[in-house]
């Protein structure tokens, strides 16, 4: 139950923080976001010290992921 509840709250803070002026995810069911966000196809790729994710070009939901990923990586650190 923990756990459920758990993944709950971050799927909604996930909504809330980097997807709220999408329209078509901004309100999504677990399953719609299971599908376009969390599983994708891509390769994680290591070359000289660094890992690269490399996303299949023909992915339609390759930019919300982008944007998802940038807004993610954008916020401030909690000190």
């Amino acid at each position: 139950m923990l756990a459920a509840n758990l993944a709950a709250d971050l799927d909604a803070w996930l909504r809330l923080l980097t997807l709220h002026d999408q329209d078509e995810l901004v309100d999504a069911e677990p399953d719609t976001m299971r599908f376009r966000i969390y599983h994708l196809p891509a390769r994680l790729a290591a070359h000289a010290r660094r890992r690269y994710l490399r996303l299949a070009p023909d992915w339609p939901w390759a930019a919300a992921f982008v944007l998802v990923w940038q807004r993610l990586t954008g916020l401030a650190a909690v000190t």
